[in-house]
């Protein structure tokens, strides 16, 4: 070799060897670029392109009555979603989806057309449909099942449960209020596509479900109390004409609400069709002027700051009474003279009430008003609670401080009302309202539980049970007659109070809020119940319009006579499908005793359970033909109707869904 050829050749090894050396750190550089600059950037943009993700919401835990009843369930069903990507006909399918899923073709066509790899085309149809659509075996088409909150009362119910969107929140209601607890946590599905965009595996992400703390409730509810509410309140409304009504049955003892109904109502699982007013749980949104139904929390003020006494006589100035520039009037131009304390309640003397309060005066009066909980919130455990109207004393002229001793120019909500009367049955304690007892998990263990909260005293029980004598006697011969029970002791109040008229500026003539509040048995109160009829057109004064609506509801509740099961221990069913009761206290007290029961005519059983029914007409040898479940609610032949040999007696029942 030569010394030419042998510099060429070192030249030709220095220059590959050159080569590779920039090859190689070029190839350094763009693996660094790669996977150090760029890496999060491309490894999301590489997950996009061949992993899909879909978030599933969860499975909201159930909501129960006290006595187990299931009042709100979920179940499954069926979504249909598109990979527009795989689509190969879209006209077909867009032809297929609008008429098996009544959707416009052009909604359908657009999701079809649209770019990306997944569209909703709708959410948790019947299971027809997604039936018919999993047959026709479309490509492109997918179904994957939601939960979808179940209402299986449908209205019961339905202002205190609330209800859930489609992404499994609640929206309202015990579904709002307590939605970080039936809340689980959602579910994401994920799967692999390969290069043509084929699926090449499916993985369920489940490492966050073992930290599903999620809890089912327990309220105070009866659900066979709330049936009779909601079925009386309805034929009240409907018998009065009003445009609504509310009724509350609460436990003065513990402050747990039994029934809360308002009308109008809705059914849940279509929440979406009804107007938002007719979903607004008035009983706690609604502030109305309490009328009549007020005077009794001022007389146990009097009473209880001893500047008054039973025996006490008040000028009631023959039904006409001038304070500052107006002259006020008892209602139904009732003229008295001069009447005691307790007939002043016993006859709803506005007047009267006036002169009581003034012995109070105007702070003493507020005090009182204040401790009973008007002006402020309850604390119900539900959302949207309004804390009513009440102005300071300094701004009172003469004349609202007149007008608020019989109940005007105060604005109050009806769990106000009823959480107020119930310390007045309650020996003078005022107990905070709730709707939950408590909440339990999935291994069925108790997690929370609700005890009473004593709120304060308000007056003695001395003067508890002095009211409670005159509001007896309110019942037993003053305006509150058709509230009256035979042989059960019951106390009440009648109201009847203006509306204000906004568009005349001032109080209306013709629009009213009938009402009735009272407890039973006087001696021993069990529940109190409130009943509010929004502008009846028949039967305007509480006496007739609500009084024996409060009548009715107790009637019936006493029939039943049950007291509700107090909630001892829960567990998962085997089926996994709920809770059950697996231990409680059945104890049975009977506080209503009718002595003169004639046993040979039909008996009343509206309200009854299956099993009472069968165990009267057994006694009576009355031949009963049932039909339906749950608790009596129509028969033939109607109640007082001598029974006739071998004469059979048809009853209907009903659940109220």
């Amino acid at each position: 070799m030569t010394a030419k050829s042998g510099k060429w050749l070192r030249f030709r090894m220095v220059s590959i060897l050159v080569l590779f050396l920039v090859l190689y750190v070029a190839l350094v550089s763009r693996a660094f670029q790669l996977q150090v600059v760029s890496g999060e950037t491309l490894g999301k943009l590489a997950d996009r392109q061949h992993k899909k993700s879909l978030t599933l919401y969860p499975e909201r835990r159930f909501i129960f009555d006290r006595n187990g009843q299931k009042l709100a369930a979920t179940v499954m069903a069926d979504s249909v979603y598109v990979d527009p990507s795989s689509v190969e006909d879209r006209r077909k399918v867009s032809s297929k989806l609008s008429s098996i899923l009544g959707v416009k073709k052009q909604k359908v066509a657009g999701a079809v057309s649209s770019q990306g790899s997944f569209r909703w085309v709708a959410r948790q149809i019947s299971p027809v449909r997604a039936e018919r659509i999993r047959t026709l075996k479309l490509k492109g088409v997918h179904l994957v099942q939601e939960p979808k909150r179940f209402y299986p009362h449908r209205e019961m119910a339905c202002h205190l449960l609330g209800f859930a969107g489609l992404d499994s929140t609640g929206l309202d209601g015990l579904e709002s209020k307590y939605d970080e607890y039936l809340k689980g946590i959602p579910k994401k599905v994920v799967w692999g596509r390969d290069a043509r965009g084929h699926k090449i595996y499916l993985n369920n992400d489940s490492s966050d479900m073992m930290d599903d703390r999620s809890c089912s409730l327990f309220l105070t509810i009866d659900s066979k109390i709330q049936y009779i509410v909601e079925s009386q309140l309805r034929k009240a409304v409907e018998g009065t004409g009003a445009k609504g009504g509310t009724v509350i049955v609460m436990d003065p003892g513990t402050g747990e609400v039994l029934a809360m109904a308002s009308e109008p109502r809705f059914n849940p699982n279509t929440f979406s069709i009804y107007p938002a007013d007719a979903r607004r749980n008035r009983a706690v949104t609604d502030c109305f002027d309490p009328g009549s139904v007020f005077k009794p929390f001022v007389a146990a003020a009097a009473l209880e700051e001893d500047l008054v006494t039973e025996t006490d006589m008040f000028d009631c100035e023959n039904g006409s009474y001038t304070v500052g520039n107006r002259v006020i009037h008892d209602a139904q131009n009732e003229k008295f003279q001069k009447l005691s304390l307790p007939e002043i309640l016993k006859h709803s003397s506005n007047i009267g009430s006036i002169k009581i309060a003034e012995r109070l005066g105007r702070e003493k009066l507020y005090h009182y008003i204040t401790m009973f909980g008007f002006g402020s919130k309850t604390g119900v455990d539900l959302p949207g609670e309004s804390r009513g109207i009440l102005r300071d004393p300094k701004d009172w002229n003469d004349v609202d401080f007149a007008t608020i001793a019989f109940g005007q120019g105060v604005s109050v909500t009806a769990i106000q009302l009823v959480a107020a009367m119930s310390a007045i049955a309650n020996d003078g304690v005022l107990m905070k309202p709730h709707v939950v007892r408590c909440m339990v998990d999935k291994k069925g263990s108790v997690v929370k539980e609700f005890e009473p909260v004593a709120v304060r005293r308000v007056i003695s029980p001395e003067t508890s049970h002095r009211i409670t004598s005159i509001l007896t006697d309110v019942v037993d011969g003053g305006t509150g007659g058709n509230a009256r029970i035979v042989n059960l002791s019951v106390a009440g109040k009648t109201g009847t109070s203006q509306k204000f008229d906004f568009d005349l500026g001032c109080y209306s003539a013709e629009k009213v809020e009938a009402s009735f509040i009272g407890f039973f048995p006087a001696e021993d109160p069990r529940m109190v119940i409130l009943v509010v009829l929004n502008e009846p057109e028949t039967h305007r004064w509480g006496g007739t319009a609500a009084a024996p609506v409060f009548k009715k509801v107790s009637e019936q509740i006493l029939r039943c006579s049950n007291k509700s099961m107090e909630l001892r221990e829960v567990a998962v069913d085997e089926d996994n499908e709920g809770i059950r009761i697996i231990q409680a206290s059945t104890a049975t007290e009977t506080i209503y005793h009718d002595t003169e029961v004639d046993e040979s005519v039909i008996p009343d059983f509206e309200g009854m359970s299956i099993r009472a029914v069968l165990r009267i007409s057994q006694n009576r040898g009355l031949d009963v033909r049932i039909a339906g479940s749950g608790w009596a609610v129509s028969q033939n032949p109607v109640p007082g109707v001598r029974i006739e040999e071998n004469q059979p007696c048809y009853v209907l029942f009903d659940r109220g869904v």
